[in-house]
């Protein structure tokens, strides 16, 4: 199954130097048939989007906390990283959320999805505004939009060495 696991430049770095990426707490989005039925339209390219956006949202998740705890020079792009492998469906939480058990190979990588350097204000601000904006304060979620409205930028599983080294 196709799966987008939200990350963070530390964790896509992390990737390239051992080969594999681990999926903080195991969490990850794939087009699951709950998320199927959450939507009365849209072909299964338009749901792994819904899946892939979902992904980046907890991305924006990831990056709050890595700047609450004074991570300033993380690079303030949302990172979501798209595989295949096999999964546990998650129906305690989003429709899209599915269990991943143990590392991501550098075989299974399909693609990685992230912001470009444009997108860092936007993502920043939408960063520190993410939980607020999931407990409904508008606001918030117009900064989350800002973010949202910057389409992640698509890389090849060669070319993410050479992206993280280009910082």
């Amino acid at each position: 199954m196709r799966i987008y696991l939200p990350a963070t430049w530390p964790m896509l770095a992390r990737m390239v130097s051992t080969g594999k990426f681990e999926p903080l707490g195991g969490t990850a989005f794939a087009l699951t048939p709950k998320l199927r039925e959450s939507y009365v339209a849209g072909d299964d390219e338009e749901l792994e989007y819904a899946a892939m956006s979902e992904a980046a949202r907890a991305s924006l998740r990831l990056l709050s906390v890595e700047f609450g705890l004074g991570e300033d020079d993380t690079p303030a792009r949302r990172v979501v990283v798209a595989a295949d492998t096999e999964v546990t469906l998650r129906p305690d939480l989003d429709d899209g959320a599915v269990r991943v058990t143990g590392a991501i190979g550098m075989e299974q990588i399909a693609a990685v999805h992230v912001d470009l350097p444009e997108a860092e204000h936007a993502v920043r601000e939408a960063a520190g505004a993410v939980d607020k904006a999931d407990l409904g304060d508008l606001d918030a979620e117009f900064l989350v939009g800002e973010a949202e409205d910057h389409d992640l930028a698509w890389y090849a599983p060669g070319e993410v060495a050479f992206l993280v080294q280009l910082g």
